[in-house]
């Protein structure tokens, strides 16, 4: 399908279409309506901007199929819908449009993420026709921050350095193991590394190492990374937190506080006036720890693992 086909099945407001270079800076605007909810598609819409859509690794859907963007959907390694809340009933026929376009394609994407209402409806449209998802997360609160954190950042808390990446690497696992269910790494991992290592070497990878890491006398050695974060996505004045670890053996000890408000001031330092992130509804123990660092609640997202 060329970029500017438009999807032949169903007529009218059913229609959606793939968006040519052209037409990015339209679908940033309609990203800007709600720019935290946005964070995910937006970031990858500016990389396509910059750099092309190849170099950004996906599409960008756009509703109606003419006319002014009403509401977008990036497609990549991610699924992320953006309807603004404004489209009301509109967004029934934005997400209708976005579900023949996937359907037609078939599953490409490793989740579907975004604000629960347009991705839960996006996977309610695509669930008769794709594999069964492994997993739901129906209700996770999106949170941020614009201003200074309520805690005292720590101080051990830095950007991390491209020689420390084999240290580094096994908290990397560890985390996406502990949240996704399974290794970034089983198959060779070396999207994975590269991932990480590109977020490091842009300023964008936190850590905490021990306060003996790299003293061969210290008994017993403990754990290299004591906690570690990333700013998975940066866009439209939001960086938005990912990978957030604490070794396990050190939990309860409020080093996620420290640590994010760390992480809080020194992306609002450098990179946007707000900072944001989403977390499991479940996790109440991480919703704790945010709220003190200063979060508050802003919405709610919503992942379909497969």
């Amino acid at each position: 399908m060329g970029v500017r086909d438009q999807v032949t099945a169903g007529a009218g407001r059913d229609i959606a279409r793939v968006l040519a270079p052209a037409d990015l800076p339209e679908a940033l605007a309609v990203c800007a309506l709600d720019p935290v909810a946005a964070v995910l598609a937006s970031s990858r819409i500016e990389i396509a901007v910059r750099a092309g859509l190849p170099a950004a690794g996906g599409q960008v859907w756009g509703w109606p199929a003419a006319g002014r963007l009403r509401a977008v959907c990036w497609s990549g390694a991610n699924l992320v819908p953006v309807v603004p809340a404004a489209l009301g009933a509109d967004g029934v026929d934005a997400i209708g449009a976005f579900v023949r376009i996937a359907r037609g394609q078939g599953r490409r994407s490793s989740s579907i993420v975004g604000e629960s209402g347009a991705a839960l409806a996006l996977w309610a449209g695509l669930e008769r026709f794709w594999p069964p998802a492994r997993e739901v997360r129906a209700h996770q609160p999106s949170l941020a921050i614009a201003r200074d954190p309520d805690v005292e950042p720590d101080p051990r808390v830095r950007l991390s350095r491209l020689e420390e990446l084999p240290t580094l690497m096994p908290a990397c696992v560890a985390m996406f193991t502990e949240e996704v269910g399974y290794s970034p790494v089983a198959g060779g991992g070396v999207a994975y590394r590269e991932r990480v290592r590109s977020l490091v070497a842009d300023s964008r990878s936190y850590v905490r190492f021990a306060a003996r890491f790299g003293d061969p006398y210290a008994r017993p050695p403990g754990p290299a990374v004591e906690f570690k974060a990333e700013l998975g996505a940066v866009a439209q004045g939001v960086a938005q937190v990912q990978g957030v670890w604490v070794d396990p053996a050190l939990r309860g000890r409020r080093l996620s506080e420290g640590g994010m408000a760390a992480v809080v001031a020194d992306a609002r330092r450098r990179l946007a006036p707000v900072v944001s992130l989403y977390v499991n509804g479940y996790n109440v123990r991480a919703m704790r720890a945010y709220r003190r660092v200063g979060f508050d609640q802003v919405g709610t997202f919503a992942t379909v693992l497969f």
